[in-house]
């Protein structure tokens, strides 16, 4: 068997998620002895069985692809689609159904609506992205797989007694993008507005990106009550830093499923998280949520998570990259 990924956004443009999920998916794939390339958009020459493609195609990208013999699956992250209110979507999928009946196919076409129909196979990365491409893009519930993100082994490597964790940094961490849709300097104003201390690692898409200024402004202003390096690249002290934390914040306003987070986890740090869908899919009541809402009351969810986190249950462990792969591995050979 032999697997092209395909992607529509080069990594050099932007940093993130997804990109360690392909690139993570593609290594544990090639570590169970499946054949994967990158797809050379250049060469008229290179064939295989199954196109992976990481987004949504056009139809006519998958058509071309079934009239070489190839099969088709996608993996489309929902971010900003499962983060909306439920009225919201109503009328998203309500002005979809009416340009499908009233525009022109060729309009329309260029929207890939249809393309959740046409695949072969699609992956959700939680039950709630699975719901939403049944519901908004009408895909066939059996054709679409949940299959979570991986963790790297290096995360894994727990203390001997989980139950009596003690870590031994006074810090919540949190990891991501510098970037508004993760809610960064909020979570920054509210933690120094608790006094409690909190390390943030990331780092942003643009040195110059307003927002980025503004989070540095708040750090230099904090008096020490935030902790700030940039990003860091070494996984093996990353996983140190999860399993030395009182706890991992994440608060974003969107989300399709954090890898940070999951990693926290798998490092048996309890975890403070937005309540929006996909946390409450990927760890139930294993971690402790806050709303999306002002400085004032994240202040005081972040300070009574700090003052409890001992005590707090540790979600369950993800799985592992391996795991994964032999699942998808599993939905490739279906096809």
């Amino acid at each position: 068997m032999k697997v092209l990924f395909d992607h529509p956004n080069p990594f050099l443009l932007a940093h993130g998620g997804f990109q360690i999920q392909i690139e993570q998916t593609k290594k544990a794939l090639e570590g169970i002895g499946v054949e994967v390339e990158w797809l050379r958009w250049w060469d008229s020459t290179q064939n295989a069985d199954i196109i992976h493609f990481f987004g949504r195609p056009y139809p006519a990208y998958i058509t071309l692809a079934h009239q070489r013999g190839m099969k088709v699956v996608i993996s489309e992250l929902l971010t900003s689609m499962g983060s909306r209110s439920a009225s919201a979507r109503f009328a998203q999928k309500t002005l979809i159904t009416l340009c499908r009946a009233l525009l022109p196919r060729d309009f329309t076409a260029k929207m890939s609506w249809d393309a959740y129909r046409a695949v072969d196979a699609a992956t959700a990365l939680t039950p709630w992205e699975k719901q939403l491409m049944v519901e908004m893009f009408d895909a066939p519930p059996d054709r679409v797989h949940v299959i979570p993100n991986g963790v790297e082994e290096v995360f894994f490597q727990r203390t001997p007694n989980q139950e009596q964790r003690t870590p031994h940094s006074d810090y919540l961490v949190c990891t991501a993008t510098i970037t508004e849709r993760k809610r960064i300097v909020e979570l920054a104003e509210a933690a120094t507005l608790a006094k409690t201390p909190l390390w943030i690692i990331g780092a942003p898409y643009s040195d110059s990106d307003p927002y980025y200024l503004r989070f540095l402004e708040v750090v230099r202003g904090s008096g020490g009550t935030l902790r700030y390096e940039g990003a860091i690249s070494d996984r093996a002290r990353l996983a140190e830093i999860y399993r030395s934390a009182q706890g991992f914040v994440l608060l974003s306003s969107m989300e399709s499923m954090s890898l940070s987070a999951l990693e926290a986890s798998a490092a048996g740090c309890p975890l403070l998280l937005s309540d929006i869908p996909w946390a409450r899919n990927a760890f139930c009541n294993n971690a402790t949520y806050a709303p999306v809402t002002t400085t004032q009351s994240l202040a005081k969810h972040i300070g009574d998570f700090y003052n409890n986190s001992a005590k707090l249950q540790i979600a369950t462990a993800p799985m592992t990259w391996h795991q994964i792969a032999k699942h998808l591995h599993r939905v490739y050979k279906s096809l």
